[in-house]
């Protein structure tokens, strides 16, 4: 099979560094070649040079790239300039930073395709092409007014504007829930096998690419050390940073230790509810709620983790920060060992939030940051012995926060809300933006620092594959309220309620079989206008009519496991 696209030894350097060397491989008409790596690797990197969109600051060293018979680094800009509008074309991994806040998306689509053929009109059709309901309307909408996965379909509908014969997608789906990550890598095949189009798809996820890839290109240090078939290269890799790829995978982990004897009750939530009002008009007037959290009722035990899990917006967040007071409940009571949380010390609860950079002053000391809530006795032994805790050396409290890798800065949170001693501690998505590798590291330093602390964990993710990992307890969480919650072998291992399947299903595996059932189609609703009856029926493959006319009550399966839906009712 002829190579449409073909690389020979693609170098680039960035000042005096190289940062992509000798990367070759070539990618045939109608085939989807994934290019797996951690962040900083190189790979998207190599997607830019080959578009010829590599920042200024980086430079071509060597290397040639030919596509369709022609030498991309010898065609003029402005024959580049029409080939990147047509032949080839790029979806990115953030949509709301590559789409123009202030034109339409109709308006975005149309302005490609009247630079390439001097035409417009067709955003509709092409809005219809990757699955957007009721095209007409949203083709008017501005990219705010549209979710992350919708955003990453209007990116889609602009890069097909151009018909082009080479799509490159740089981590389309890493911003995405798992079941909206699923409608868009479906979307992706599908458009791939009716169009005939090369896909160069750039991610750092396994699953992902034994989902979709012919073949598979691993990159480590600026270098391309693995190609391989798809299947050959999932039944054993061949180099060893592939392989240790494969032992950070979540489940290669080990499960957590059992608590022994007797769970007691230590963090206890009661028809938690959280409203926000709707304010509009001169005066300000409450016309509405968003019902972010809505009669949540939760228990955590003394030494043991419980996830809640859901997709972004189901109001997880909100519930971790009420419970923690950084925003006052409308109604609920949370105590913790017997006392209400308001009359605690805050160092009792203390939270790991999802953006390490973003919760570290950048002008402090991490030394400085880890001492704030401290007792100034031994305050300069304890923060070497707490940054020696979570795996990192005592001589690095002298350094500021830029000077750290991500899991790095994750773990000096940690050390922080360790330094305090706490009894309970919330960690909302500590792992989401972190490579496999160093996600496996932070969930063995939880595990490492429960068993020798006796802490209790609230843990907050959207991502369900590594709740296994770290978690004795699960709640699933949709649209503000609980739907299923147990043990996790009852959870995980046997789920009842249809959007846990649902979740399950859309995890993305090694074996190439996620996402293939029980597909959810669309959007999770707003919370400020929620169904009617069960709040899940609109995206249901089992909805039946009493589904839309009532919440279903709740429904105990065990001592542990329970749900609400109307199947078993």
């Amino acid at each position: 099979m002829s190579a449409l696209l073909d690389v020979r030894d693609l170098s680039v350097a960035i000042g005096g560094r190289r940062v992509v060397e000798g990367v070759s491989f070539g990618l045939a008409a109608g085939e989807t070649f994934a290019l797996l790596g951690e962040s900083g690797c190189g790979k998207s990197l190599t997607a830019l040079a080959l578009m010829r969109l590599l920042p200024p600051v980086a430079r071509i060293e060597r290397g040639n790239v030919e596509f369709d018979g022609r030498e991309l680094f010898a065609l003029p800009e402005s024959k580049m300039r029409s080939l990147r509008g047509g032949g080839m074309a790029m979806i990115f991994q953030e949509p709301a930073t590559s789409l123009n806040p202030v034109m339409t998306i109709g308006e975005q689509i149309d302005e490609v395709i009247r630079l390439r053929d001097g035409k417009e009109g067709r955003a509709v059709e092409l809005l219809e092409a990757v699955g957007i309901p009721d095209a007409e309307r949203r083709a008017g909408e501005f990219p705010f007014q549209l979710s992350g996965g919708m955003k990453q379909r209007a990116m889609i509908a602009m890069a097909l504007a151009g018909e082009p014969r080479l799509l490159i997608a740089d981590e389309p789906t890493t911003a995405l829930d798992v079941t909206i990550q699923a409608q868009v890598l479906d979307l992706l095949k599908d458009l791939q096998r009716r169009r005939g189009m090369a896909l160069l798809l750039i991610t750092h996820d396994l699953g992902v690419a034994a989902r979709m890839a012919d073949r598979v290109g691993v990159m480590h240090a600026g270098q391309l050390v693995e190609v391989s078939d798809t299947k050959q290269f999932f039944r054993g890799p061949a180099h060893p940073y592939s392989r240790r790829l494969f032992a950070s995978l979540p489940e290669n982990l080990a499960k957590p230790p059992e608590v022994g004897g007797e769970a007691k009750e230590f963090l206890a939530v009661q028809d938690l509810t959280v409203h926000f009002p709707i304010r509009r008009g001169l005066l300000r007037r409450t016309v509405g709620q968003v019902r972010a959290v809505d009669g949540v009722s939760l228990k955590v035990s003394r030494g043991r983790t419980l996830a809640i899990v859901g997709e972004s917006g189901c109001g997880k967040t909100t519930a971790g920060k009420a419970i923690l007071q950084l925003i006052t409940p409308t109604a609920g009571r949370v105590s913790l060992d017997g006392r209400d949380l308001d009359e605690l010390a805050p160092r009792d609860v203390q939270m790991v939030f999802q953006d390490p950079f973003g919760s570290l002053n950048p002008r402090l000391r991490i030394g400085q940051i880890i001492a704030e809530g401290m007792t100034a006795q031994g305050i300069e032994g304890d923060i070497g012995a707490l940054l020696e805790q979570v795996g990192l050396d005592a001589d690095m409290a002298s350094r500021y926060p830029h000077e750290f890798s991500g899991g790095q800065r994750q773990r000096i949170a940690i050390a922080r809300a360790l330094a305090v001693d706490p009894r309970l501690l919330i960690c909302d998505e500590p792992t989401s933006a972190l490579d496999v590798s160093v996600q496996a590291q932070i969930i063995a330093l939880l595990r490492d620092l429960q068993a020798r602390r006796g802490l209790a964990y609230l843990f907050i993710t959207h991502n369900i594959s590594v709740v296994d990992y770290l978690a004795h307890d699960v709640a699933v969480m949709y649209l503000g309220r609980i739907v299923e919650q147990g043990n996790v072998d009852e959870v995980l291992r046997g789920a009842k309620h249809p959007y846990t399947q649902a979740l399950l299903a859309a995890v993305p595996r090694i074996d190439g079989t996620s996402g293939e059932c029980l597909l959810v189609p669309g959007d999770p609703p707003s919370p400020a206008r929620p169904p009617s009856g069960c709040h899940f029926h609109p995206r249901c493959p089992r909805v039946m009519d009493r589904c839309r006319a009532g919440y279903p009550g709740a429904v105990t399966l065990s001592a542990t496991h329970r749900l609400h839906c109307h199947l078993y009712t």
